[in-house]
């Protein structure tokens, strides 16, 4: 899935020198990125045990708020974008996602056991996140040239997931600190996410647009991006590989029954597929760059497939915690880095959010049905089924992308 500057999507990239460099502005939106991920990892590695533990729900339960958490940022993700596009302003966008995220770690203290409460402030949780990842995205697509951005949204990425790998660290060490006090956790999380709120404030600046006249951006013109072939055929494999994965929150649950490990020790799982992450994310775009994001891309699920099997199997915790890493650095940033020159400047943000928005309302099903199967069968079961539906998805994509990349990019364009 490489696209040429000059707008034409073909195989792998001429081997070329590229630049090491990182642009500023990419540096500055990988620093927001960090501390909030800190922030966001601190509450997202405690809630599974939170839920399922101190307020009892069941597997069925959790994996609808799970599927919620998905759920509402495919819906946002949209408008974000649009926003973004019309008023031509993506970092204001991007912010009022970030400071809405910071105050829902408050908000999760108000809700108490409540479920429907718990359930409000995820989905407003969501909503800041939605909001604000289009524009980022776009920010930094628009910030390289379009031959680097495997490498760039790699070391973007790479950042981001630096504080992932802090963020659990951080949240078991204020549990051992405070005796297991949860609501310890939301406020330093709600501290930590101020902090990246002003980052964003004062070192990212908004990209000028490309010179040439003023394109309007409407849901109109957006839908019909899906008109661009290769964007279309990007968006169909990633909603069809994002319906078969298994969600995070789900593999660290079931490594921590194969593992017996302590409640306690939960938060430090993450620690291990982002510290994966951390070190593969920039190779993986580096090699994208070079080879093509479309091997890369099904590698990664390839990574994720194998995991599965080494849980169902031996269940080893370090090969599944590396396994779920790679899958993340192989995809994440790949498939942006993949979809973004093929888009016009003026409907990047709108064109990325459909994409995510595909990806995301595919994963929502996802934790929902493997909540339920879960239920009915047992998580050894619902892995199996998973993993075996992952392998053939895969498979059945490769024509698919293979295809998107010998297409013109501009085929169709709005």
């Amino acid at each position: 899935m490489y696209v040429s500057a000059n707008g034409t999507a073909g195989g792998p990239r001429p081997r070329s020198r590229l630049s090491w460099r990182v642009p500023g502005n990419v540096l500055a939106l990988g620093a927001v990125s960090l501390v909030t991920d800190v922030s966001s990892e601190m509450v997202t590695a405690v809630l599974p045990l939170y839920l399922t533990l101190s307020l009892g729900l069941s597997m069925l339960q959790f994996g609808a708020l799970d599927g919620l958490s998905s759920g509402v940022t495919a819906l946002v993700r949209l408008a974000g974008g649009q926003v973004a596009d019309r008023w031509r302003r993506r970092k204001p966008v991007a912010g009022a996602g970030y400071a809405l995220s910071a105050l829902c770690k408050l908000g999760l203290l108000a809700a108490g056991g409540s479920v429907p409460a718990l359930g409000a402030v995820i989905a407003a949780d969501r909503t800041g996140k939605g909001l604000r990842t289009a524009p980022r995205d776009a920010l930094i697509s628009l910030s390289a040239p379009p031959d680097a951005l495997g490498y760039v949204f790699g070391v973007h990425r790479a950042m981001d997931t630096c504080g992932a790998l802090l963020g659990p660290l951080a949240a078991f060490a204020v549990l051992s600190a405070t005796g297991g006090a949860y609501d310890a956790v939301f406020v330093t999380s709600f501290c930590v996410a101020v902090l990246g709120v002003l980052l964003l404030v004062l070192y990212v600046r908004e990209p000028r647009d490309p010179t040439g006249p003023r394109l309007p951006a409407s849901l109109r013109a957006t839908a019909r991006l899906l008109r661009l072939a290769p964007f279309r055929r990007v968006c169909l494999a990633a909603a069809l590989l994002g319906l078969v994965t298994i969600g995070d929150a789900f593999v660290y649950l079931l490594l921590q029954r194969r593992a017996g490990l302590d409640a306690a020790a939960f938060p430090l799982l993450p620690v291990g597929s982002s510290a994966a992450y951390l070190l593969l994310a920039g190779p993986a775009g580096r090699l994208a760059d070079r080879l093509g994001r479309t091997p890369v891309f099904l590698a990664g699920h390839a990574a994720l497939a194998a995991a599965g099997l080494v849980l169902l199997g031996p269940g080893w915790l370090v090969p599944v915690l590396l396994l779920h890493g790679a899958f993340y650095a192989a995809t994440d940033g790949v498939l942006m880095a993949a979809a973004g020159p093929m888009l016009p400047a003026h409907l990047r943000a709108s064109g990325l959010a459909l994409l995510q928005t595909g990806q995301a309302v595919a994963r929502t099903l996802s934790s929902v049905l493997f909540g339920a199967l879960w239920t009915v069968w047992g998580g050894g079961q619902a892995l199996a089924v998973m993993t075996g539906a992952l392998a053939v998805c895969a498979l059945a994509v490769v024509p698919v992308l293979r295809s998107a990349a010998s297409l013109p990019a501009g085929e169709g364009a709005p």
